[in-house]
């Protein structure tokens, strides 16, 4: 493994392997001291040009206890913001010997452009509306964890699916595993030409989520970004909460073993409510330290393996 720029590169063994060693760095969290020297020498660089919470720390915490030399660069505080491209950072950057870099972009395609100009390892955090790979190895992780192999079983995945590189990666992701997904939106939240992928990838798609919810084995609640949406995709959030909003009366139509998902930050009373982002079932904490034990390990495939 070279990079990590999309979910649709790995193999199933691949997936399979970053996952065991996931489980082996899960313990790490644990320890009194957690490190490890698997990657003392190494330097990766964050490289961040949209906000992050999740994403960047964790792949900061995973990059540190690793023993990597980790340094943070962000937009704001980096010559991007005085009109600097993107080509000259990056490769200003790799001037300065570095092993790995961790790019999070808003226009999509960017870290694959990323990974052609540099020698470094580059993995995917996140670029645009197109794909978050680690995102989707971690939701797919958290529910393996919880439900053993995911083959068969059906998972939904609602929200805001057009601006949603979560539920891009997460698609290729599970079916990959043998997965069953039903993706539920309303239908000026379906992204265009979802009929024709799902046809292709094998997923179904829905407008009704009071039909889906019984049937799921696991539900993923996706964030409604509105700040990527440049008009009106639904009259009010009120009506977008009765529509598609995980609240207290959807609640009871999951089975109480069924775990409920959200790649973060949430918006309590939007897309879900309290009841359901605190409830025994909910995997959203879960999803974190998961998040931080598969940084981890794509980090060590990619930097301390045989072909690093």
């Amino acid at each position: 493994m070279r990079h990590l720029l999309s979910v649709d590169d790995l193999s199933v063994d691949q997936v399979e392997a970053i996952f065991e060693t996931a489980a082996e760095m899960h313990d790490v969290q644990h320890r009194d001291v957690k490190k490890l020297p698997a990657l003392r020498g190494r330097t990766v660089v964050n490289m961040f040009f949209e906000d992050s919470t999740r994403t960047r720390s964790s792949f900061e915490i995973a990059g540190k206890w690793l023993s990597a030399d980790v340094i943070n660069i962000s937009a704001k505080g980096s010559s991007a913001s005085k009109g600097e491209s993107l080509r000259d950072t990056v490769l200003t950057v790799c001037a300065m010997g570095v092993d790995g870099l961790v790019v999070r972009h808003p226009a999509s395609g960017s870290a694959r452009q990323v990974s052609e100009w540099v020698d470094a390892a580059v993995v995917n955090a996140g670029d645009g509306t197109h794909e978050h790979p680690t995102q989707a190895l971690l939701d797919a992780y958290t529910l393996q964890r919880r439900l053993g192999s995911l083959e068969g079983r059906h998972v939904a995945i609602v929200g805001d699916l057009t601006h949603s590189r979560v539920f891009r990666s997460n698609v290729l992701c599970l079916t990959k595993l043998g997965a069953r997904v039903t993706v539920v939106a309303p239908p000026t939240l379906m992204p265009a030409g979802v009929a024709a992928w799902s046809a292709a990838a094998g997923f179904e798609t829905s407008y009704d989520l009071d039909a889906v919810l019984p049937h799921a084995d696991a539900v993923m609640m996706l964030r409604v970004q509105r700040e990527r949406m440049s008009g009106a995709f639904f009259p009010s959030a009120r009506e977008y909460t009765v529509g598609y909003g995980l609240t207290r009366d959807r609640l009871r139509l999951l089975r109480p073993d069924v775990p409920i998902c959200h790649p973060g930050p949430m918006n309590r009373g939007l897309e879900i409510a309290a009841d359901a982002a605190d409830a025994a079932q909910s995997a959203v904490l879960e999803q974190v330290s998961s998040g931080l034990a598969v940084r981890m390990s794509v980090l060590y495939h990619l930097l301390a393996g045989e072909e690093a």
